[in-house]
């Protein structure tokens, strides 16, 4: 157990030094160590990036990770079922739903975050709705097999919206949210 957590550890320390050096401004491991330790060399610009830009987008992905793997054990826990995911449910996808809906339209980060926590909420009370008038089989096989299905159908939404958006403005937006980057 000390192996694999001391592995975890490992791969989070090179992970966050990989996410610190690499954008579109590269620093290297001497310009990070002066950064980190302050040194009064750094240029101003190196600072700014570093300080104001990556270091805030690091820590909001730490905490956003950390409150991932929160849901993912409460689902686990409610559901007493190990293979339990937002993602088997369809929150994921709904809520993926309602960040491309609001891309598409135009709107700011502010909604885009909103439309998409409104998103996975609408999937959620579509599963407890649609499980509830289930009677006959085991409810928590029901949530999960219609989280499936509503998540099957937010995706062929999403994809839908995929092929509406404009490939050059829109497109990278949704792509860039869908696969979890951190907007600025």
């Amino acid at each position: 157990m000390r192996t694999v957590n001391g592995c975890i550890l490992l791969l989070a320390a090179i992970s966050i030094t990989f996410a610190a050096v690499s954008g579109a401004y590269h620093l290297d491991m001497q310009q990070l160590l002066a950064l980190i330790l302050r040194q009064e060399n750094v240029p101003v610009q190196e600072q700014i990036v570093f300080w104001q830009i990556r270091v805030p987008r690091i820590l909001a992905a730490l905490f956003l990770g950390a409150a991932l793997a929160g849901a993912g054990t409460t689902y686990q826990g409610m559901f007493r079922n190990p293979l339990v995911s937002p993602d088997i449910l369809g929150v994921s996808a709904g809520a993926g739903l309602g960040a491309c809906a609001a891309i598409l339209w135009g709107l700011s980060i502010v909604y885009i975050q909103l439309y998409a926590f409104c998103g996975g909420l609408m999937v959620v009370a579509g599963v407890w709705l649609i499980t509830r008038r289930v009677t006959r089989h085991d409810p928590i096989l029901a949530l999960v097999l219609v989280g499936i299905a509503l998540g099957t159908l937010c995706g062929a939404g999403i994809s839908l919206i995929k092929t509406l958006a404009d490939p050059y403005t829109q497109l990278p937006s949704i792509t860039f949210w869908l696969l979890g980057g951190c907007p600025p």
